[in-house]
């Protein structure tokens, strides 16, 4: 038998897409570990917190019902889509048909390459924030189109300026992805912005997705706006929610999409040939999900705050500059002066342990900040700013 093996080439888009960050993140980690070192990561946001116990159980339930075990509906079953409209018009007093504006996603990373895959072709533009998900713009890649990438800056409260992108791009957006509270930055954004987006995508055509995964993690007077909340929106629009960060549900890979009917009946076709829909089983625990109780739901926010305040004591006490605001899972930190983003990340790790992302991992205008989950126990976190501090004391910082 022949042990040669062949190099079957992949499809040029393949070799086009850079090293996704957070795969670059676990090797970081892993070569700090295997080198003997006690190693906090805070570079990828993975709750760690156990999944609440209401949606374990109505899993389990589920899991037992023969009648979950068949094919899944592609849109999802109607007493989820019910479910999520009904979560929307209690959270942000929206009513929305349950049969022809919600549909299922196996998380939001699928989402967003799926509207890619309905909306965009070649010579298209998707337009999105940087810094912003990676896979707005690999997306983009994959269906041979153009990506562009409107800057996130501390001056504008990290909120894109539509007026800045030229009009050759605007001509061929298809599709704008905007995300907010905004990971990694921090940012929120405002009714009147919501506005300013929905004007611009109705007067280039283009499909509007504001992507809420961060909409539940949120401190005192910080409650985030749909986007359904600003008029017009319903006609260019759709918003993508999430259960992974909201209800520690990561692995479970749900998530559901709402708002216009007709770009959800695209999304739709793509999905029947590509995709059966999440697990009718998840689906009834994410269902458990929403129904919680508010005071278990704030039970999670407080955490995540309590955790925030645990680093941000530490940063100050060392000079670094963040993003004050409690909305998302992260800290937006600047990097002290003297470092790259990657320089300090890649030091940071090799010398204390301590691994964060680089802030231009999420794109060019990410350069100069660094982004910290808050993905550990408290004392982890208190050890991992302490860590920080040091590190920035040896240096001269």
């Amino acid at each position: 038998m022949n042990s040669k093996t062949n190099t079957i080439k992949a499809a040029a888009w393949v070799e086009k897409l850079p090293p996704y960050l957070f795969a670059k993140l676990d090797e970081a980690s892993r070569r700090a570990k295997d080198a003997g070192m006690d190693v906090i990561d805070l570079g990828t946001g993975d709750p760690d917190i156990p999944t609440p116990a209401p949606v374990v159980t109505a899993m389990q339930k589920a899991c037992a019902d023969p009648s979950t075990h068949k094919y899944p509906s592609y849109s999802g079953s109607l007493e989820f889509r019910t479910a999520c409209t009904d979560w929307m018009n209690r959270r942000f007093g929206i009513k929305l048909d349950p049969q022809n504006q919600v549909m299922a996603l196996i998380g939001a990373k699928e989402g967003v390459a799926h509207l890619v895959q309905a909306f965009v072709g070649p010579q298209d533009v998707v337009l999105a924030t940087t810094p912003g998900y990676p896979p707005y713009f690999s997306s983009a890649t994959m269906v041979g189109a153009e990506s562009y990438a409107m800057p996130l800056l501390a001056e504008n409260d990290f909120l894109p300026r539509f007026d800045q992108v030229p009009e050759d791009v605007c001509h061929r957006t298809k599709i704008i992805f905007i995300n907010y509270p905004n990971n990694p930055t921090g940012g929120v954004a405002t009714l009147e912005f919501f506005k300013t987006a929905i004007e611009f995508a109705k007067k280039h055509n283009a499909l509007l997705v504001h992507d809420a995964a961060y909409s539940e993690s949120y401190g005192p007077g910080e409650k985030p706006l749909s986007i359904f909340e600003a008029e017009g929106a319903e006609e260019i629009a759709v918003e993508m929610h999430s259960f992974s960060k909201a209800y520690n549900m990561c692995g479970w890979r749900i998530g559901f999409l709402a708002g216009n009917a007709s770009a959800l009946n695209a999304l739709g076709t793509v999905k029947k040939i590509i995709d059966s829909g999440p697990f009718t089983a998840v689906q009834k625990a994410a269902i458990a999900a929403l129904e919680m109780p508010e005071e278990e739901k704030q039970k999670l926010r407080d955490l995540w705050l309590a955790r925030r305040a645990a680093v941000v004591e530490e940063l100050k006490a060392a000079g670094i500059e963040f993003n004050e605001t409690s909305v998302t899972i992260y800290v937006w930190a600047k990097t002290p002066e003297g470092f790259s983003d990657d320089e300090f990340c890649a030091r940071l790790v090799e010398e204390s342990g301590v691994v964060v992302a680089p802030g231009a991992s999420f794109g060019s205008a990410g350069a100069g900040y660094f982004r910290i989950a808050l993905c550990q126990p408290e004392d982890r976190l208190r050890e991992a700013a302490r860590r920080i501090s040091e590190f920035l004391k040896k240096h001269g910082g």
